[in-house]
């Protein structure tokens, strides 16, 4: 499907020759609203405020870090003629979500046995937040006219543009072609999953399992629209490397919660009243 349409300027702000772009700015608001939910759920439990801001503190420019580090690596013939600041700019877009978990688990797991705390309670604490993030970090992709899928034919369009605002087909509309706004699938789709996972946490659930069903249910989103996109990052060949990580991480967790029910390890449930650490 072509097309012919205004898009939106990618430039938040411009201070002096500094241009603010709107990726960062919403980047950042996921991550405000998510130390928030975070911060919300720890009062509930009795915990200390503090905790998770600290953990967010040192999470946040490791979790950066590593989505960028991710990226690049599956990306580097992208880089390789370039020159070698590119790599830091990310505000162009090019963080991997999947590096940004790796890295802020590897924070949560070192920051709790420093601090003696449970990861996996702050692990429940936190997943909610992660996923609202996600859910508000696509907008950025958006706004960059990234994670798209294929073109859009004619009847598909002719449908999107009953039930979408022109500013999102518009945004779509990349050098003449209509794309598939898969950024808004997988936006719906991690709503979806955090009404799922407030949801489950105010039943009771075993320790550990709302961070786990977290992994489990953005894995079996990401799967599905990663095979619509035309960015996905490969492996080998055909392979993308979201959908086998994807399939990895679904088949893990089912292990690891059986696991745990079986040895006994997620026995202990939250009963929400206020506890001192």
């Amino acid at each position: 499907m072509t097309c012919d349409a205004p898009t939106l300027d990618r430039v938040f702000l411009q201070i002096g020759s500094f241009p603010i772009y709107w990726y960062g700015v919403i980047i950042a608001t996921g991550a405000f609203l998510g130390l928030f939910l975070a911060t919300r759920e720890s009062d509930r439990l009795g915990l200390q405020k503090d905790i998770m801001v600290d953990l967010v503190v040192f999470a946040i420019p490791f979790a950066i870090l590593f989505a960028r580090i991710y990226y690049v690596i599956f990306e580097w013939d992208q880089y390789a003629g370039r020159p070698w600041w590119s790599v830091f700019a990310v505000w162009e877009g090019g963080l991997a979500i999947h590096g940004a978990l790796i890295g802020s688990v590897l924070v949560a797991v070192i920051f709790t046995r420093v601090k003696q705390l449970s990861f996996w309670q702050l692990a429940d604490i936190a997943a909610p937040s992660l996923i609202l993030g996600q859910a508000i970090g696509r907008w950025g992709n958006f706004m960059n006219q990234e994670a798209h899928g294929g073109p859009l034919s004619e009847a598909a369009y002719n449908n999107f543009h009953q039930y979408l605002p022109d500013f999102i087909m518009n945004q779509m509309c990349i050098e003449g072609t209509m794309y598939h706004p898969t950024f808004l699938y997988e936006s719906v789709w991690n709503l979806l999953v955090l009404a799922l996972l407030l949801w489950l946490r105010r039943k009771n659930p075993l320790r550990g399992e709302v961070f786990l069903t977290y992994i489990l249910s953005y894995s079996v989103g990401r799967f599905f629209i990663e095979g619509m996109r035309t960015d996905s990052l490969y492996v080998i060949g055909q392979i993308r490397q979201a959908q086998l990580l994807s399939i990895a991480l679904v088949i893990g967790v089912i292990i690891i919660m059986i696991y745990r029910r079986k040895t006994g390890m997620a026995e202990r449930h939250y009963d929400g009243s206020k506890r001192k650490m």
